[in-house]
């Protein structure tokens, strides 16, 4: 296509937000005429399905429950005046809290001030939070903000090791909507024993944020901690950000949250019209669907040339992957469906995986995040006429002409800052995108059957542990692997067990393997 014809392609396809002052170019996606007109009825119905999620139909068969992200940044939409009230209710008692803690009228026993937090949560419930802090937190914010979002000994002894001599002063959110995820779990009982080693009282610095009458929430009550926050019911963890999930430690930082939901709201309303070209969610939607043919037979790289979005791409590999990786389709069809999502920042990536897009095996499509305002405030000119923002501008548009020259499509993005509400806008643009394109290849983007399995299965792997160290007790001799399967009833497991007790002698666990560790039917175990 010649430079002409290009350019009044990107006119025609241009979207613009005057609000949000918000920009999507999908002219770099090759679909034509024939393929939009082709996809109307697909698109009618998945307009019309995501009509009826809002309205609270049972999007989740599986669990029997509505899936209600987009009544957070508009409670008027909630389908009872119940849940209406209870939005409106916990946004408030977020903002009280969050006065008290930043005023003081809060603190911790023998501190003037908590100074820094502890956030325990796994997947959405740190993914969402760890992008908006890394995004749009306050270079100096009132409280610094830190993760355990990993069972890793490692990470949370680093984690603690930071703040030891800040303990005192440091409040913890504990993340889990049943009580029971195990990494939550976790890192609330390492946390809690970090205090003890201190000799200082958990619960005044405890928070928790569950689901109601969960395990979580009646320790919480039980134990008399600072406060308890909802989870609800109809909130994934994946969209949780607009719930205190992600509402608290964001306001705790600093951060305007009624900014964010203001702009996840415009962007919501934004993506109702029943109108591709003026519906983005929609764009990206049929751009992903002809990209990958409606089978995800492309990967889609996101590079952000911006700093702070850096995790946007790890945030939404969450939301896109775990939502339309299945394996059945809702007629029970095996379809194997997914997008898998990578990326990391531009122009970092301009010397790393940029070479390999450009040349090499052409599995992909790439959205480019652009960033319009450089600095608040001048730039210096880093040669005459010429800033470091300029140069930034010139690589994004010079990765984006690079790539569709050699026949790789891409997408590009633009905001006018990263700003809460922008993120906002950003949040609720993909979560509405990804409810969309489920619709649009018929697979249910509300459950997560493959998480659970997991789960499950490691859950196993745990309690085998546990009858294969009962068997060890027992024994009066070492015995080879075979005959401690047998023993434990796992004979078929013999793998497992052999990764199992590898693991617990590197840690002196009380097991002794003798022999060739790497020739594992040469070994004989036993307990020490």
């Amino acid at each position: 296509m010649d430079t002409a014809a290009l350019w009044q392609r990107y006119q025609d396809w241009l979207y613009y937000h005057e609000g949000l002052n918000f920009y999507l170019d999908v002219s770099r996606i090759r679909f034509d005429d024939a393929f939009v007109e082709a996809m109307q009825p697909q698109l009618e119905k998945a307009f019309k399905d995501m009509d009826a999620l809002e309205k609270g139909a049972i999007a989740n068969p599986d669990e029997n429950r509505m899936v209600g992200h987009y009544w957070l940044r508009d409670p008027d939409l909630a389908p009872s005046p119940e849940i209406r009230q209870e939005i409106i209710s916990t946004l408030e008692e977020i903002e009280a809290f969050t006065a008290k803690v930043h005023s003081s009228a809060m603190h911790p026993p023998g501190s003037f001030k908590f100074t820094d937090i502890i956030s325990i949560g796994i997947g959405g419930s740190a993914l969402g939070p760890q992008f908006v802090s890394e995004a749009i937190a306050p270079l100096s914010p009132p409280m610094v903000l830190h993760f355990i979002d990993n069972t890793d000994p490692a990470g949370i002894d680093a984690t603690l090791t930071r703040l030891q001599d800040r303990l005192d002063r440091t409040l913890v959110l504990v993340i889990s909507k049943s009580g029971g995820t195990p990494e939550t779990r976790n890192g609330m009982s390492e946390v809690k024993k970090a205090y003890e080693s201190q000799n200082l009282n958990f619960a005044p610095h405890a928070v928790a944020i569950t689901g109601r009458d969960s395990n979580l929430d009646q320790l919480a009550k039980s134990e008399g901690w600072l406060a308890r926050f909802p989870m609800y019911d109809w909130i994934g963890g994946r969209t949780s950000e607009m719930s205190a999930v992600g509402l608290l430690p964001a306001a705790l930082q600093g951060i305007n949250i009624r900014e964010i939901l203001a702009g996840a709201k415009e962007m919501d309303a934004a993506t109702r019209i029943h109108d591709i070209k003026k519906n983005p969610a929609a764009l990206l939607a049929l751009s992903w669907y002809f990209t990958g043919n409606g089978k995800g037979e492309k990967d889609m790289v996101v590079l952000p040339y911006k700093d702070s979005l850096l995790l946007f791409s790890r945030y939404l590999q969450q939301l896109v992957m775990e939502s339309l990786g299945k394996e059945k389709d809702l007629d029970g069809n095996t379809v194997h469906q997914g997008i898998a999502v990578y990326g990391n920042k531009g122009s970092t990536d301009q010397h790393a995986y940029v070479q390999q897009l450009r040349e090499g095996v052409a599995n992909f499509f790439a959205t480019l995040i652009e960033v319009l305002e450089d600095r608040k405030g001048t730039s210096p000119e880093i040669e005459p006429g010429v800033t470091s923002g300029d140069y930034l501008s010139g690589l994004l548009q010079g990765t984006r002409k690079a790539l569709y020259e050699n026949h790789r499509d891409s997408i590009t993005l633009t905001i006018p800052q990263v700003s809460p509400k922008t993120v906002g806008a950003l949040i609720a643009l993909y979560e509405r995108a990804v409810g969309l394109y489920g619709f649009l290849i018929n697979v249910n983007a509300y459950h997560q059957p493959g998480v659970e399995a997991g789960k499950k299965a490691a859950a196993a792997i745990l309690d085998l542990q546990k009858r294969v160290m009962e068997v060890l007790q027992e024994a009066d001799a070492p015995m080879p692997l075979t005959v401690v399967a047998q023993k434990a009833g796992a004979t078929e497991e013999i793998e497992a067990i052999y990764k199992i007790l590898r693991h617990l002698q590197a840690n002196k666990r009380h097991v002794v393997l003798q022999g060739n560790i790497g020739e594992p039917s040469s070994l004989m175990v036993s307990a020490s």
